[in-house]
């Protein structure tokens, strides 16, 4: 079983209209809502690629109740969310059917109360030390309330347990997170110039991993993942730009690695997959699914280049 934590979860609403002008009124031509948050994205991923899946974090009010509705109904997911005395917050994608863009909206978390937090760490523990717990993943931004450590916590809680352990956010939470040496750590290419100041990818994931990751993968957008780990130096290219929209295309990726981490995959197929389903979550209409067909079309065109470590 896959832990995913989303500590800021949220009900994602998609909407696409003809054509997005500001200042103008638009008809909306197709709504999707979902249970949203990275980790929830990550989790929906990995079911729908066969794997069992425990999503954790914090819930509450009632866009908290319509998340776990829609929760509820994902096959391969359970939901051990922890109720909290606020509201889950809303994100809105308004996706422009001409262009393929997309503007993003995002509501501010509710803010955590110290004892909902103590309670969902001793709950985390308990989660960890099941015998059947085969990877943690801790994905997305803060709520108010929750120490900005919280993450160094949580990685340290899991290599106490002894489970892989990947990270997923920005700011300062990542620099402090990464401090606490998560097995992977998966940035995109702002949040790694963030974190250390460097804008090369090549330097940037170099000096993350003197930080503390075991292994640093940076996403690069539309040209793909490099991936600097003990095992060696990699770099996933696409065959070509997918059109839609990118939401969720990161967390498909952190999906990606954590399948094939638990599958013992080696890097190179690993990157692949990771690579292979971020593309075919672009061509999908929401974030936290990925369009099959492009999936098994990608996944065998994704070139991998670079070369392992010396022995």
């Amino acid at each position: 079983m896959i832990v995913t934590v989303t500590l800021n979860a949220a009900l994602d609403l998609t909407y696409k209209v003809p054509s997005l002008t500001p200042h103008a009124s638009h008809r909306v031509t197709e709504v999707t809502e979902r249970a949203g948050g990275k980790g929830l994205n990550v989790a929906r991923v990995l079911a729908a690629l066969g794997h069992e899946v425990t999503v954790t974090g914090f819930a509450g009010g009632d866009t908290g109740r319509t998340l776990r509705d829609h929760l509820a109904r994902v096959p391969g997911v359970t939901d051990g969310l922890r109720a909290v005395a606020g509201a889950t917050r809303r994100t809105l994608a308004v996706v422009d059917a001409r262009t393929g863009d997309t503007t993003q909206l995002n509501e501010p978390g509710p803010t955590v109360s110290p004892a909902e937090w103590a309670g969902f760490v001793l709950s985390y523990e308990e989660l960890l030390s099941g015998p059947d717990v085969t990877a943690v993943a801790l994905c997305g931004s803060l709520p108010p309330g929750v120490p900005v450590g919280a993450y160094a916590l949580l990685i340290r809680a899991a290599r106490a347990a002894a489970v892989p352990v990947l990270l997923d956010t920005s700011g300062e939470p990542l620099r402090r997170g990464v401090a606490a040496r998560p097995d992977i750590v998966k940035p995109n290419a702002d949040e790694l110039a963030e974190l250390t100041g460097a804008h090369e990818p090549a330097q940037a994931t170099r000096d993350a991993r003197r930080r503390g990751a075991h292994a640093v993968v940076a996403s690069l957008g539309a040209e793909g993942l490099l991936a600097l780990t003990p095992e060696g130096t990699w770099r996933a290219t696409p065959p070509g730009r997918v059109r839609g929209n990118p939401t969720g295309a990161g967390d498909s990726a952190v999906a990606g690695l954590l399948s094939g981490l638990v599958r013992h995959l080696s890097w190179p197929d690993r990157l692949s997959r990771a690579v292979a389903l971020s593309a075919a979550t672009v061509a999908a209409p929401a974030a936290g699914e990925f369009d099959a067909a492009v999936y098994e079309d990608v996944l065998p065109k994704v070139a991998v280049t670079g070369k392992p470590s010396a022995a």
